[in-house]
């Protein structure tokens, strides 16, 4: 196999990488944390009668609050299924009958998606985090029609002139033309996972299409992503790169470098293809060699009011999670690296700066939603504690030799 090996050198790498926290990391101890959590919120979501109301999920906790603000679960809310979500992974871990029924009845609210149009791009975060974890711990045989045809209708944006699926339909005017995000790359496991598993195959096809013109046009020669790809809407052809929820149009957004580590990992999974495999490892790379000293990096690393930037937590999460899984694909040298960057990632999440512990019900505090818009800053976020349980699991299968999916 030809050097994968990019950019700084592997001491370098090694270097920033192992810069672990003295004490010995227990993702059990962490799980625990999070399964109190639950506890907590599921108890805060019940009404004065004791009634839960299945369709209104977690979003977000601002600064000063306690409790999680909620919103209905419809196809504007695109994050609905990520409450589902860290219900499925906290019963994986903790195998409470109580807490799987509860996740069935958040689940179910969302059904309606495999129904009705696509309103945009985020069918993957909204099915495949609910259903899709809930299919894999249950074999419910109708969860898996609903992520079947989920995966139908997000096929339905793609676009094939431009190669790429329409992330948001509603702004292609804004952006000029039409748009693809770095988000979008979260939403093709959904389709690969559809095509094995009795879909269509050509939603494979779509996905690696909309992976490889992603590849070409929305990095800098330096490996840092661009949020926003804008391409001319009748020829397809690449017009430029732009962002909407990073600093500035050149700057490296943290969570959208995120979305491309945790994308193209998964592009390699699904395809063992070694483009993805080099490619993937050159854009975690500029990303881990621009990490503030506990690894949680700030919500873009080019704002200029660096240090005093907010963070952004759940792009730590992510990529926490995203190299756990990349790791099992390298050598042992180049992986143990990607892990140990993973495990110091966790570890400064676990800590009582990151952990929202009896602050509030959630997780983690300090993410970063949409600071352009001044929206969800310096909160806790409901997708922040999704990748975080997540890369907990990971880990923790990791260690006992078990496999991560």
């Amino acid at each position: 196999m030809k050097n994968l090996v990019f950019g700084m050198s592997m001491g370098m790498f090694l270097l920033a990488a192992c810069s672990v926290s003295d004490r010995t990391f227990s993702a059990d101890n962490e799980l625990d944390y999070c399964s109190r959590q639950v506890e907590r919120t599921l108890k805060d979501l019940k009404d004065e009668n004791g009634v839960t109301d299945y369709t209104m999920m977690p979003r977000n906790i601002l600064q000063g609050e306690t409790r999680w603000n909620c919103r209905k679960a419809t196809s504007e809310e695109w994050c609905s299924g990520f409450w589902p979500g860290v219900l499925w992974y906290d019963y994986e871990y903790t195998q409470d009958e109580s807490i799987r029924q509860e996740a069935e009845k958040f689940t179910a609210s969302l059904k309606f998606l495999s129904e009705k149009p696509a309103y945009d791009h985020d069918l993957g975060f909204l099915v495949f985090c609910s259903y899709g974890n809930g299919y894999r711990l249950t074999r419910n045989p109708e969860y898996k029609q609903v992520i079947l045809d989920t995966a139908d209708t997000l096929a339905t944006l793609f676009r094939p002139k431009a190669g790429t699926i329409l992330s948001w339909p509603r702004n292609v005017q804004m952006f000029g033309g039409y748009n693809t995000i770095m988000d979008n790359m979260i939403n093709l496991e959904l389709l690969f996972w559809a095509s094995k598993n009795g879909g269509n195959p050509y939603l494979a096809d779509i996905a690696i299409s909309h992976a490889d013109r992603t590849m070409k046009y929305q990095f800098r020669p330096d490996y840092t992503s661009y949020h926003v790809a804008v391409y001319d809407t009748l020829s397809g052809e690449f017009l430029r790169g732009v962002t909407h929820q990073g600093y500035g149009d050149n700057t490296m957004w943290a969570r959208g470098q995120a979305w491309a580590i945790y994308g193209f990992t998964v592009m390699y999974r699904e395809t063992k293809d070694v483009r993805y495999l080099d490619f993937v490892q050159k854009v975690a790379d500029v990303y881990l060699s621009r990490l503030p000293e506990d690894a949680v990096p700030y919500w873009d690393f080019d704002d200029p009011s660096i240090p005093e930037a907010p963070r952004d937590a759940s792009a730590a999460a992510v990529v926490a999670s995203a190299l756990l899984e990349l790791s099992t694909y390298l050598p042992a040298e180049r992986g143990s690296a990607y892990k140990d960057s993973a495990v110091r990632m966790l570890t400064s999440l676990s800590s009582e700066k990151y952990q929202s512990r009896k602050t509030n019900t959630a997780f983690l505090l300090h993410s970063t939603g949409h600071w352009p818009a001044k929206s969800e800053i310096d909160a806790s976020i409901i997708y922040a504690d999704y990748y975080y349980i997540e890369a907990l699991l990971r880990l923790k299968k990791l260690e006992e030799g078990k496999p991560m999916f």
